[in-house]
C-alpha cells in the first residue's frame, strides 16, 4: 500500500535540557524588574518570550505519534518516544497507533440464494498511515462534531471518530462479502464454499475487503471474523423444521441400511446351516416382520405361534 507519511526531520530539543533552560530564562527575567524601567521592560518581554517557549514541549508515550503542522503545511510524523522541545508554532496533532477492538452488531443481510440472515464480526485495527488519517479524511471535524462546543478535541475523540469511520465501512464490506456466499449447502452444491461451511476462506476475504476500502483513511485491519451467524428470525422457524426433516431422513436412511443388512445376514444364516426351509412366500413374510421390528420407532408387539409353520 502506498503510504505519504514521512518521518518528521525537524528542529527538536531535549525536554529536560530545555526546561533548565527555561528556569534560567524565568530567573533572568525576574530580576531584571528589579533594573528600572528599561530592566521592567526586557523582564516583560524576556516574560513574553518564556511563556511562547513554553508551548514548545511534547510527549510521547509507546505506540504514539504526532503530525507536525508548520502554518497549514504537513512537515512529517513525530514518533519518539520520550520528553521533547519542538517549535512552539507547529501545530501538534496527538494521534495513537495502537490496536483497538471493534465489536459490529449483528445486520440483517441478504445471502447469495436471497434468504436474509444475521450476521456480525469482530475486528482487531489500528492507525497505520497518519497522514491519510488525518488529512484524506474529514476525521478532524468528525471529532470535534462529537464533544460540545468549546471542548478541546483530544486524541480520545479523534480516535472515537476513526472507529466511527471503520464501523461504518465495516458495515458496507460485511454486507458484500455476505452477499457472496449462500448460508449453507442446502441450496448449493456440497463443494461450494459458504458462510457456515466457509470458515478462514470467508474470514480472509473479509479482512481483504475491509482493507480495500480503509485504505484511503489510512488504517490497517489486523484481524477480522465472522463471530455470528444466524437465519433471521422470519424464516428461522421454517428452516429449523427444514433442517429437524432433514435429519430425520438422515437417520431413516441408516436405520434402513442397518435393518435391511441384519435382515440379508438372518437369511444367509439360515440356509448356511440349514435351520429352516423357506419358500418365497415365508421368506417374504419374515422379511416383512423384520423390517417392521428393526425400523420401528417403538418396540413391536410380538403375535406367538401356536400352530404349525404354515398354519
Amino acid at each position: 500500500m502506498e503510504t505519504k507519511e514521512i518521518n518528521y526531520k525537524g528542529f527538536k530539543v531535549n525536554g529536560f535540557l530545555m526546561l533548565f533552560f527555561l528556569l534560567v530564562i524565568l530567573a533572568i527575567s525576574v530580576w531584571l524588574f528589579f533594573w528600572g524601567t528599561y530592566g521592567i521592560i526586557a523582564g516583560i518581554i524576556l516574560a513574553l518570550v518564556w511563556f511562547v517557549l513554553l508551548i514548545g514541549f511534547m510527549k510521547l508515550e509507546p505506540n504514539e505519534s504526532s503530525v507536525m503542522v508548520f502554518f497549514g503545511k504537513y512537515k512529517g510524523t513525530f514518533k519518539e518516544t520520550g520528553f521533547f522541545w519542538v517549535n512552539p508554532f507547529m501545530t501538534r496533532k496527538k494521534l495513537s497507533m495502537r490496536a483497538r477492538n471493534l465489536n459490529v452488531d449483528p445486520i440483517k443481510v441478504n445471502d447469495k440464494v436471497g434468504n436474509p440472515i444475521l450476521i456480525g464480526l469482530v475486528l482487531v485495527w489500528k492507525l497505520k498511515d497518519t497522514y491519510k488519517a488525518m488529512f484524506e479524511i474529514d476525521s478532524q471535524t468528525m471529532a470535534s462534531g462529537s464533544v460540545a462546543t468549546g471542548t478541546v478535541v483530544n486524541v480520545a475523540n479523534k480516535m472515537k471518530a476513526f472507529e466511527n469511520f471503520v464501523s461504518v465501512q465495516s458495515d458496507a464490506a460485511l454486507r458484500q462479502v455476505a452477499g457472496q456466499y449462500a448460508y449453507d449447502n442446502n441450496v448449493v452444491s456440497d463443494a461450494e464454499i459458504t458462510l457456515r461451511s466457509g470458515g478462514e476462506e470467508v474470514n480472509v476475504d473479509l479482512l481483504s475487503e475491509l482493507n480495500n476500502r480503509l485504505e484511503m483513511a489510512g488504517i490497517e485491519i489486523v484481524e477480522a471474523r465472522i463471530n455470528y451467524l444466524a437465519y433471521a428470525p422470519e424464516i428461522a422457524a421454517v428452516m429449523l423444521r427444514r433442517q429437524q426433516a432433514e435429519a430425520i431422513i438422515s437417520a431413516r436412511e441408516k436405520i434402513v441400511e442397518g435393518a435391511v443388512s441384519m435382515v440379508k445376514m438372518a437369511l444367509e444364516r439360515i440356509e448356511d446351516e440349514n435351520i429352516v426351509e423357506l419358500d418365497v412366500d415365508k421368506k417374504a413374510a419374515m422379511i416383512s416382520n423384520l423390517m417392521v421390528v428393526l425400523c420401528a420407532d417403538e418396540s413391536a408387539q410380538p403375535v406367538v405361534n401356536t400352530g404349525s409353520l404354515y398354519q
